[in-house]
């Protein structure tokens, strides 16, 4: 009955969760829509006036003064003018100072939510002095800034049209844009709309199944489904713990691109809790409905091997999603259980609340075992105490290597996914040992986002070099940033993306 109950649920529901402007290039702007501009200084607009005709250009510097716009870094003005080749203006403030890609993608998502505001059928966007590759950036800004989740609401009306980037080749824009660009905001997408799904929606085979269905036809890709009696054979007691509270039964989905010759691969493992109850441990009600995204990492290492290989990036790329769903049904496992990894490894139970950790722990050891990788990136929404400490600017980095978080640090950077370098200290690896096994997944007495870190590390291989991200306080925005409305912000797929095509080059 359950599984009857659960197609009937995704057949009634639409399969599209977000329907927004098409983004694409035009080299002049159409007089009879909306036109959005960044401007550097309120009391210089030659480059505006150069759109705009005489009478347009007065109303807009007349708003100006009336609404003391200084064009100071995301400030907004809405002009409505009389004139006949725009009657709706638009200025985004982007400061005097010196534009980095990342500040042309973020003016790009404020267009991108303007753009949502205006029924003009024809949005035209005007950066002006971007290059070539900073328009770009702003195309990706404006696809994730137009963002909503409105699936399950009966009364919306999404808002359609073309949103135009002005740009002086645009053929050249639009090719350059679809090979890259539009497969990197689409992958972020993809990921904001399997954190929003309910969880009576998605659950590890139906993320499976979707996630297979964004790679179908993409060239160059392998997939992998480990079940149950896989993960036993394999000897995954970590997962397969998680997972035995729940008759929705785990799974671990590798996937792999070869684009990159013979060379090793990059592999990033997710971990991928469809929900988290906390188990036995069972979770406060209050908040417990955010947990749906506690797959967040899973989703993103998947949203970054779709942007890899649709754009026949030139890199080898494994994702793996560890998913289980943690439940506290009558075969959950107990505080106090030990369990035995894919590593021979034994762990002592504490908290079946520190799940994450205990799905990686499989994931990355399988990933060591199978692909012997160049690198090796965990993601997760892993600890409360990394939102603590970091707030929803940064996520937090842990890794043993120097080189290895420079590294990230500056995708992070560059891509518009902030990351904070936060402590492994050797006493860590102490306090997470157990006495009764080898390792206990809580109860440290120590900052739990590092010791979070130290117990995934503990499955990585001194030789291997690693990173860990964990993204607890990044993954569901109550505030929203130029690229990130409320609500799930698909992190770190970008900084992933970046990472992978730097680590080849």
């Amino acid at each position: 009955m359950r599984f009857a109950i659960i197609l009937f649920l995704i057949s009634f529901f639409p399969a599209v969760a977000n329907a927004e402007r098409s983004v694409s290039f035009a080299e002049a702007a159409d007089s009879g829509g909306a036109l959005i501009a960044a401007v550097s200084d309120a009391e210089n607009l030659g480059d505006l006036a150069g759109i705009l005709g005489d009478e347009a250009v007065e109303d807009v510097r007349r708003a100006i003064a009336a609404k003391g716009f200084a064009a100071d870094v995301g400030a907004t003005l809405s002009v409505v003018s009389g004139a006949e080749e725009f009657g709706e203006i638009h200025l985004v403030g982007i400061g005097a100072d010196d534009m980095r890609l990342r500040d042309w993608e973020n003016f790009g998502g404020r267009a991108g939510a303007l753009a949502k505001t205006t029924k003009a059928e024809i949005v035209s966007v005007a950066a002006f002095g971007a290059s070539n590759e900073a328009l770009q950036r702003v195309g990706v800004g404006a696809m994730l800034g137009a963002y909503s989740f409105d699936k399950y609401k009966s009364d919306h009306e999404p808002v359609t049209g073309a949103l135009n980037i002005i740009s002086t080749d645009s053929g050249a824009a639009t090719a350059a844009f679809d090979a890259r660009g539009r497969h990197l905001a689409n992958a972020v997408i993809w990921v904001r709309n399997m954190q929003s799904e309910p969880a009576n929606i998605i659950y590890p085979e139906e993320f499976v199944r979707r996630a297979r269905a964004e790679l179908r036809g993409v060239s160059n890709i392998s997939v992998q489904v480990l079940d149950v009696g896989d993960m036993e054979r394999l000897g995954m007691g970590a997962i397969l713990g998680v997972g035995q509270g729940s008759d929705r039964p785990p799974r671990m989905m590798i996937v792999r691109y070869q684009g990159g010759g013979d060379e090793a691969p990059i592999v990033y493992a997710g971990k991928g809790i469809t929900f988290d109850t906390g188990g036995i441990s069972l979770k406060r009600n209050a908040g417990m409905w955010a947990m749906k995204a506690d797959m967040t990492g899973a989703a993103a290492v998947m949203g970054a091997v779709q942007s890899l290989a649709k754009s026949h990036a030139p890199v080898n790329i494994v994702a793996i999603a560890a998913l289980a769903e943690n439940m506290p049904g009558s075969g959950a496992q107990r505080p106090g259980d030990v369990v035995k990894t894919m590593s021979g490894k034994t762990i002592e139970i504490m908290s079946t609340d520190a799940e994450g950790r205990l799905v990686l722990s499989d994931a990355v050891w399988y990933a060591q075992e199978r692909y012997n990788p160049r690198l090796l990136v965990d993601v997760a929404t892993l600890t409360g105490s990394v939102g603590r400490a970091l707030g929803d600017e940064y996520a937090g980095l842990f890794s043993w290597d120097d080189g290895i978080a420079a590294r990230v640090k500056a995708a992070g950077e560059a891509s518009g996914d902030d990351v904070w370098r936060l402590p492994l200290h050797k006493k860590y690896n102490e306090q997470i040992k157990s006495v009764i096994a080898d390792f206990k997944n809580g109860s440290t007495g120590a900052p739990g986002a590092s010791t979070g870190a130290a117990f995934i590390g503990a499955f990585v291989k001194e030789e291997t070099p690693w990173a860990h991200l964990d993204i607890a306080g990044m993954d569901w925005r109550e505030e929203a940033t130029a690229t990130m409305p409320l609500g799930a912000s698909g992190f770190s797929v970008r900084l992933l993306d970046h990472l992978a095509r730097d680590e080849t080059e």
